[in-house]
């Protein structure tokens, strides 16, 4: 959602004549734009900030400024305790950022931070600066009112609001002329997206399908799912059209359902195990990922192993795994304790990380010999030899490169893997 957003920002500055620069030795302004999710996020900007000092001594007349999430939760106490911050803006501020630059060149500090019920940027085509020409992302709402005890999104983001579906239709057909194929679908939860017109309503699945029938040759993802709202309206839609890509990304959190409901939730472990069954019912080859978060407030080892015994019911393709850390203004930080001690919180992360490790490698052993269609996205990391790219299930395929180009639809033949990684040949 970042990336996503910096692409917004990116064509504001450029339609105000702004130009991007790579190389940030040539920068007459440098924008940072920051996530609040997690504290070490948060230290990491800072500790960047720092680094960029030296940069500043060089350069006096360089400004820098402060984008997102980070500048909404924080506001003018990041540029009290930053001094070489010329300017923070939130999220829903990024429209007046050609007016600030103007103004801070001349010396002027200055925040703005106020969210909208109603800021979507739907009439801004982001600029696709720092892409392989074949994938983007395309948000179709911000914000999130779910209040997660844990979570300081919608307190950084406000609530949620979504974008007229046909400016959503607009841009997935654009990207396609353009050359893309493959957009993903970004809402805090896509679930809750929803346009509300006098010739009818359009939901999540509706928005899928519209965004599906502008090529078949056009690959659709999205992100993020919330459990309690996963409709099986949505997973026939997926079932229906071959260009939906099979992979859900489905946050679990907790496999405990009391600490689930400490957590605001609003799914039980029942609940969440049906989702699943739905999801395999329907769409079998489906891949499933998830979040989920190591010692939050009160957890025994009682929940603790509900958690692992998730994972071990569940067999997620992939998961992103973390220690709590409680962020400020949430729920958990007003009415909660952090009570685990962080070497509880790192050893049951890593007993996460190891459960997932095991399950992650035997799913992909069972591809071995299986052909997947590849959308080909680049020369692989490790040899310019081979290219990658990913199925249908979001799993990165690499093979030798052949007489292929970024952009193809392919056939891989899987003939070995790693936990992370499937290995193949074309196929014939």
């Amino acid at each position: 959602m970042n990336l996503a957003d910096s692409e917004i920002v990116g064509s504001i500055l450029t339609k105000a004549g702004y130009a991007l620069i790579r190389n940030i030795d040539e920068a007459d302004f440098i924008l940072i734009n920051t996530c609040a999710i997690r504290d070490n996020a948060e230290q990491r900007i800072r500790k960047r900030l720092r680094e960029l000092r030296a940069l500043q001594r060089q350069r006096t007349w360089v400004k820098i400024g402060i984008l997102g999430c980070m500048a909404e939760r924080l506001k003018t106490q990041l540029m009290e305790e930053e001094e070489n911050v010329s300017f923070i803006v939130g999220p829903d501020a990024y429209r007046q950022l050609p007016d600030m630059l103007h103004h801070v060149n001349d010396g002027e500090r200055m925040a703005e931070t106020l969210l909208s019920d109603t800021e979507t940027y739907a009439d801004i085509e982001p600029i696709r600066y720092d892409t392989n020409g074949i994938t983007a992302y395309i948000s179709i709402m911000r914000g999130c009112q779910n209040y997660c005890a844990y979570c300081v999104v919608p307190y950084t983001r406000g609530r949620e609001r979504s974008r007229n579906p046909e400016t959503i239709v607009n841009e997935a057909r654009s990207l396609f002329e353009k050359g893309f194929r493959e957009v993903t679908l970004l809402g805090q939860n896509v679930n809750s997206y929803r346009w509300h017109d006098p010739a009818g309503d359009v939901g999540f699945p509706q928005l899928m399908a519209m965004v599906a029938q502008v090529n078949p040759l056009l690959r659709v993802r999205f992100a993020t799912s919330h459990p309690k709202d996963l409709s099986d309206e949505l997973l026939q839609v997926m079932a229906d059209y071959d260009n939906i890509c099979k992979c859900i990304h489905l946050p679990v959190q907790s496999g405990s359902e009391r600490i689930l409901k400490l957590m605001n939730r609003r799914y039980t472990p029942e609940w969440y195990l049906d989702r699943i069954n739905a999801i395999r019912r329907y769409l079998p080859t489906c891949s499933i990922t998830t979040d989920v978060i190591a010692g939050f407030c009160t957890e025994t080892e009682e929940d603790h192993q509900a958690t692992l015994d998730m994972f071990r019911r569940v067999r997620y393709d992939y998961a992103y795994m973390f220690k709590f850390s409680m962020r400020p203004n949430t729920y958990a930080e007003k009415h909660l304790q952090d009570d685990i001690p962080d070497d509880v919180k790192t050893r049951r992360l890593e007993e996460i990380i190891a459960l997932q490790g095991e399950i992650a490698l035997e799913n992909n052993q069972k591809e071995v010999g299986k052909t997947f269609e590849v959308l080909v996205e680049g020369v692989s990391h490790r040899s310019d030899q081979q290219l990658f790219g990913r199925n249908s299930q979001n799993k990165v395929i690499v093979f030798d490169r052949g007489d292929i180009q970024p952009g193809q639809y392919v056939n891989v033949r899987v003939t070995r893997c790693t936990a992370a990684t499937l290995i193949g040949e074309l196929a014939n």
